[in-house]
């Protein structure tokens, strides 16, 4: 499956309701006029796109319509296709260029930190780059025994200590055996107590101590894994980090189980942080790089969607 036929199945609960709620509005329509604007404006802060995201697209299509010429409602849906990828552009790549590179990743309990770091390997391992997990979330329960699992799966290595112990002493140890061991990505799992801010603050200034101290040159990212099925509340979750600890992109996980996809607009576009990758299903190569096109593609298009239900029918008349 491709990198569109993806986002398009992992999009289609948010396209049913977000988009086709659209469809049924222009639908409805004969001219281009000032309720249908409102009328966008309220399905789209209806789908978690957020308040200011829905004006801002709302004004942006003003102008599009404006510049285009715009005449028939039916044409309004590829001009926010292309508004909404156009937003969503602009710092997505990952850009690791240093040898090691580091990648921190942040979350609290329940997101799915520990899968994606699992998947986020063995997409880098299949890329022929050599990876090492750093186990630096050592005060939350089976937390150690949980990565080193999908270590095994990915088939990368790992660094560990005991529960509860320094988490900076883990991440000195990996950077270590990262450099011993000649490994392009060193990712560490890191812990995410969102409620207890100054001992999170705490512990990750200790930890960008040691990477600065030991790579100073090095690329790193810091990355916040949020679950899409909250919706509103990842953007608060995301605003909450951003407020406490140093982050330079977002996962969004479980977008294909969610209705709430409209989130990814709301955080790059009110937060100011770039989506890095999308969880769009259970297999361990269902973490996809976020791509601005392809997500606004599987947002407002369902072609790939039709033929696989044609693809079904045909099936079944066999």
């Amino acid at each position: 499956m491709g990198l569109f036929e993806k986002f398009n199945k992992g999009l289609r609960k948010t396209r049913n309701s977000m988009s086709g709620a659209i469809d049924v509005m222009l639908h409805g329509k004969n001219e281009i006029d000032e309720d249908l604007y409102e009328e966008l404006e309220e399905i789209l802060i209806m789908g978690d796109v957020g308040i200011n995201t829905a004006v801002e697209i709302c004004e942006k299509l003003r102008d599009y319509v404006a510049k285009k010429n715009l005449r028939k409602p039916a044409q309004v849906k590829d001009a926010i296709r292309e508004i909404v990828a156009e937003m969503l552009q602009g710092g997505e790549d990952m850009g690791l260029i240093t040898l090691p590179s580091v990648i921190l990743v942040i979350g609290v309990n329940g997101v799915g930190k520990t899968t994606t770091i699992g998947k986020m390997a063995a997409m880098y391992k299949a890329q022929g780059k050599k990876v090492i997990l750093g186990a630096a979330d050592t005060f939350r329960a089976a937390a150690i025994e949980q990565l080193e699992e999908w270590a095994n799966r990915a088939g990368v290595d790992i660094i560990k200590h005991k529960e509860g112990a320094d988490p900076a002493a883990v991440i000195f140890d990996t950077i270590q055996a990262g450099k011993a061991r000649d490994c392009d990505i060193i990712i560490c799992d890191t812990a995410g107590r969102l409620h207890n801010k100054k001992n999170l603050m705490d512990e990750l200034a200790k930890i960008y101590k040691v990477i600065d101290r030991e790579l100073p040159y090095n690329d790193r990212e810091s990355l916040l894994v949020l679950d899409a099925t909250t919706g509103q509340n990842a953007v608060n979750q995301a605003r909450e980090f951003k407020n406490v600890a140093e982050i330079t992109g977002i996962v969004l996980t479980k977008l294909d189980g969610s209705a709430k996809g409209g989130v990814v607009l709301n955080i790059k576009n009110d937060l100011k942080v770039p989506v890095k990758f999308v969880g769009v299903g259970e297999q361990i190569d269902d973490l996809q790089p976020f791509n601005p096109e392809a997500f606004a593609k599987g947002l407002f298009e369902n072609e790939v969607e039709r033929d696989d239900d044609e693809e079904e029918e045909s099936g079944d008349e066999e």
